[in-house]
């Protein structure tokens, strides 16, 4: 069977696909079009592979041909040549290949939704967990997302006891969905007097953000208590019972959203992070309440269940999922994280195609 022959059929859909976006019916349809866009943008690095991939081989099959043709040692010393880089370029392309066909995550061109709550080591967990809130807001700028607060309860020392944000922007759980865990800090506290080394940690999990038709929130499963808002804001926060509790009676999930000036707004945020929270429930293959699944992605805030560690004195970053260590920490802490995800990625990639392999033997 000639090797990724399925793809015939994939090339047949991608030129049916081009051909109907240049009709004049596929225009009438904005959400039809809309769709057609995505899917065609979507194969298209595949079948630029595919076709490279094809005309290679056909390089390597006229070159075999001429090489029965003609018996000459100089023009067969040249054709034997072209024939080892066009067999290094078709085993590349091979490769690139195999890597596009692995299956992408459903949900890795949404938005999520980021919690970062202080673990272990009272107020300089705190502190980190802000360090790390700053972090995402920096890279989010770097990569043209947007950052929106939620809710959030912060310290007197400036740090933060737990905050709940949104990041909006194209391929956002793509990237920031191998922050989920325990992040482990290694250095001395401001307040420290005698200079000695504390280890404080940070849970962090990430939720790819629901769409309303994704799940559908029933009304009459809902609690809605309205508060007054806590913290700065002025006379106008303090005033008015912006500030939104809700709270969805058949899980017991409580959301607050106090960060708006309205209603309204704190309101449809408060919906928002519900209904990303049911929805990662719902896909997972076993039924427990949030707080249970969330366990499982962030552990308990222990010391000892890290997956990255920021140790200050050495000036590193350690991740430990993949046995990445960097320098210059805080390059990192300023939003340079591509350094750690693009390696996360890759090997995220290599497994899934060890995986993939040795389904097909």
């Amino acid at each position: 069977m000639q090797p990724f022959s399925e793809l015939h059929e994939v090339e047949r859909r991608y030129e049916e696909l081009a051909y109907k976006m240049s009709t004049p019916e596929a225009a009438a349809d904005a959400d039809a079009y809309a769709q057609m866009m995505r899917d065609y943008k979507e194969l298209t690095p595949l079948m630029e592979e595919y076709r490279r991939y094809t005309a290679l081989q056909k390089d390597e099959q006229e070159a075999k041909e001429a090489l029965q043709q003609d018996s000459d040692p100089a023009f067969t010393a040249m054709v034997q040549q072209e024939l080892c880089e066009i067999a290094r370029n078709l085993a590349q392309s091979e490769e690139n290949l195999r890597l596009l066909l692995i299956p992408k995550d459903a949900d890795d061109e949404k938005s999520v939704i980021l919690e970062i709550r202080a673990g272990a080591g009272g107020e300089e967990a705190a502190l980190f967990a802000h360090s790390l809130w700053r972090m995402y807001n920096m890279y989010a700028a770097k990569r043209g997302w947007k950052c929106e607060t939620i809710s959030e309860n912060p310290t007197e020392l400036g740090g933060l006891k737990e905050i709940v944000f949104s990041v909006e922007g194209p391929d956002v759980y793509s990237r920031l969905k191998f922050e989920s865990g325990v992040h482990r800090v290694q250095r001395v506290p401001e307040t420290e007097t005698q200079g000695r080394i504390h280890t404080s940690t940070v849970t962090v999990a990430v939720m790819p953000e629901a769409e309303e038709v994704e799940f559908e929130l029933d009304p009459k499963d809902l609690r809605i208590d309205t508060f007054r808002s806590s913290g700065a804001g002025g006379q106008h926060i303090n005033k008015t019972s912006s500030a939104i509790r809700v709270t969805h009676l058949p899980t017991g999930m409580v959301v607050e959203c106090q960060d708006q000036r309205s209603q309204r707004e704190n309101k449809d945020r408060a919906l928002k992070v519900l209904r990303s929270r049911l929805l990662q429930q719902k896909q997972q293959a076993y039924d427990e309440a949030y707080n249970a699944q969330r366990q499982s992605q962030v552990g308990s805030g222990d010391r000892s269940e890290k997956i990255r560690t920021y140790n200050f004195p050495q000036d590193r970053v350690t991740d430990h999922r993949i046995g990445l260590t960097l320098r210059n920490l805080q390059g990192v802490l300023d939003g340079d994280l591509d350094r750690v995800l693009d390696p996360l990625i890759l090997a995220d990639r290599e497994e899934k195609l060890k995986a993939n392999k040795g389904d097909a033997q």
